[in-house]
């Protein structure tokens, strides 16, 4: 069948790897809102001298390195997204079926990312419909960034680095299940002391980041110019912002005492079964503010965006929890 030929036609697909850098074929289709991976090639040019040549020869021209890189942005779906958030926090998870119904939770808790690479397939269709196939394989998450505002979705955009592009691998078909996406009505943001936090009031918009620090350089002899997986070289960064009304002091005195707080923020959609309902949770066991300033701009109500840094308790890891009807990441 001939497809539409233009964005309306493409698609995305990702598995994960046993081995990093080998292909396997992708079984997770993914609903996305843009993609810009890419490949990176690293050129040599010869310079030989030879009498009466004003240009360098085109033969003389040689590929040093391959990789790639890019980032994908996305709706988070109440389906879909087990195999990016293990690839993100690190810890191989397996969903736990909650009693003996169809719910299924997925804690992903922070550890390092080792082992942890996808293949990622785009289809990116010509303007004759013709579907063309690449390949990404070696796929390391180096940061997901997740945000939702007032009357909005659930957003995500994940930035990977890649081992080569495979273009002569078979496109796949991709089937979609039936998916919604997680929004602000079902937004909650939560702080206080650990296990035990407090719903805040006024919130309009939470974005929350991780990055995850690589060395992505790895390009050694006998290798063909492809990279070995990237190694965790820094620690963990996380990052956030909370825009809201000034409608108490709560978070503003934390600001200027410089104390520590736990932050929830969750998205709790319709019951699954039993009491189990569709979940995303972001569970950070310390935060401290960086800047909070409440600016009185004019009449209007006045507003404040906190920015604040994810640190450790020394005892509890930051977790994603994801419940959903997925068996399998």
């Amino acid at each position: 069948m001939v497809n539409i030929g233009s964005g309306l036609g493409a698609q995305l697909s990702i598995g994960a790897e046993v081995t990093y850098g080998t292909y396997v074929a992708p079984s997770k289709h993914l609903e996305f809102t843009k993609e810009s991976l890419v490949l990176k090639k690293t050129t040599a040019q010869s310079a030989g001298i030879a009498a009466g040549r004003l240009l360098p020869l085109s033969s003389r021209r040689v590929v040093t390195q391959r990789e790639a890189s890019g980032s994908v942005d996305m709706e988070v779906t109440n389906k879909g997204m087990g195999l990016l958030l293990q690839s993100l926090m690190g810890t191989s998870v397996t969903p736990v079926q909650q009693a003996a119904t169809t719910a299924y939770l997925q804690t992903h808790t922070l550890a390092d990312t080792a082992g942890k690479s996808l293949v990622i397939q785009t289809g990116i269709p010509l303007t004759t419909g013709v579907v063309t196939d690449k390949s990404f394989v070696g796929c390391k998450v180096t940061s997901a960034e997740f945000s939702c505002e007032v009357g909005g979705m659930l957003m995500a955009t994940f930035e990977f680095d890649c081992k080569n592009v495979d273009e002569t691998q078979t496109l796949v078909v991709a089937t979609y299940p039936t998916m919604s996406p997680f929004n602000f009505s079902q937004m909650a943001l939560k702080t206080g002391t650990f296990a035990s936090e407090v719903a805040r009031d006024g919130v309009r918009k939470v974005s929350v980041k991780f990055e995850r620090p690589q060395a992505t350089d790895r390009f050694y002899a006998g290798a063909n110019g492809l990279k070995a997986e990237p190694i965790t070289n820094d620690q963990v960064k996380i990052t956030g912002s909370i825009e809201r009304d000034y409608v108490d002091t709560i978070l503003d005195d934390l600001h200027t005492s410089d104390a520590a707080t736990a932050l929830v923020w969750e998205f709790i959609g319709p019951v699954i079964e039993a009491s189990n309902a569709e979940t995303f949770r972001v569970k950070l066991p310390a935060i401290k503010f960086d800047e909070a300033p409440p600016a009185v701009e004019g009449f209007d109500v006045i507003k404040q965006t906190l920015q604040f840094t994810g640190l450790f308790d020394a005892t509890n890891q930051p977790v994603i929890e994801y419940m959903s009807t997925d068996v399998t990441l």
